[in-house]
């Protein structure tokens, strides 16, 4: 199911987490860190905020609804945020807004062919690659690598199957019978933080930090173009 035909199709509603940073929690934001296994606001404020400054421009990668965007927006008032999503994120993200700050950009591959070279100076994703197959992993982290200046971060959530089963299957909301399926048949593809550090060093990036260890469900990697 992880193809990039299926993820345009599964995803079209939207998906909306609420607001990430309010002290207080939603219904929905509290059920997904429930199964995440950490907390939204511990995330933006150490995964996202050290590495942001006022006049960053930052990419997103699948923004849905834009709960992080809408966050990562009032970080940047003299930068830019560029998204990039296979669906139209204009009407929930509403970038006229903005005066000229958010682009928004539909997407069909995952070439990054829209984004300028050495035009970004932060990399985010949440709730993206661990929908993604390790094909499609090494694809977005190869061909983003070159938007971001070097000096610059990348952060992306990723699934984490050893830290799944220690969290517990049940817990994380995934269901277990996707251990006895093929990868291309499930919504939460195989990986972990030793693959996904080995893809991302291959394809030229710093690994950072491998894990950021805010999430016991997933894993949390930071990354720099050196």
């Amino acid at each position: 199911m992880p193809t990039i035909n299926w993820l345009k199709k599964e995803f079209s509603y939207g998906y909306d987490s609420g607001n990430v940073t309010s002290f207080l929690p939603n219904r929905v934001r509290r059920s997904e860190e429930k199964r995440i296994g950490g907390s939204y606001r511990q995330v933006f404020n150490q995964a996202i905020r050290p590495f942001v400054k006022d006049h960053s421009n930052v990419l997103e990668l699948g923004p849905g609804k834009g709960s992080w965007s809408r966050s990562i927006m009032e970080l940047i008032p003299k930068g830019s945020l560029t998204t990039v999503d296979y669906q139209d994120v204009t009407e929930w993200l509403k970038p006229e807004i903005y005066d000229g700050r958010m682009q928004c950009n539909q997407v069909f591959d995952n070439t990054f062919s829209c984004i300028d070279d050495d035009s970004k100076g932060f990399f985010w994703s949440m709730g993206v690659l661990c929908h993604n197959n390790q094909t499609h992993i090494r694809e977005i982290l190869a061909h983003s690598l070159t938007k971001v200046k070097r000096g610059g971060y990348a952060c992306h959530q990723f699934a984490d199957w050893k830290k799944l089963e220690a969290y517990g299957w049940e817990k994380g909301g995934v269901p277990t019978d996707f251990q006895n399926q093929p990868d291309d048949e499930i919504w939460w593809p195989r990986n972990d933080t030793e693959s996904m550090a080995q893809m991302a060093t291959d394809v030229g990036w710093h690994v950072k930090v491998a894990d950021l260890g805010l999430l016991k469900r997933d894993g949390l990697m930071l990354l720099q173009r050196v």
